[in-house]
């Protein structure tokens, strides 16, 4: 069994994957990125029910929030120097 348990929006630590999709938690958005096939049998079962974990933890989150902003102002990227080169 996959265990995708993810408390969204409270901390900058929290990331998962479920087969080639990574999550990633932060205090103003949970990022999702790569891909999942869902096969038809109890391994890709497993693996929708945990994605259906995690976005009903997302919008079980948002929908406790009582005044969402319409859009939320990300911060630009810093660049920094290469510390390797």
């Amino acid at each position: 069994m996959i265990m995708a348990s993810i408390k969204p929006f409270q901390n900058e630590e929290e990331a998962l994957a479920i087969g080639d999709l990574n999550i990633e938690n932060r205090l103003d958005r949970v990022s999702v990125y790569g891909s999942v096939e869902f096969t038809k049998d109890k391994a890709g079962l497993a693996q929708a029910r945990a994605l259906k974990e995690v976005v009903d933890a997302v919008v079980a989150a948002l929908e406790k929030e009582k005044s969402l902003p319409e859009h939320v102002q990300v911060k630009p990227t810093e660049k920094v120097k290469n510390p390797f080169g």
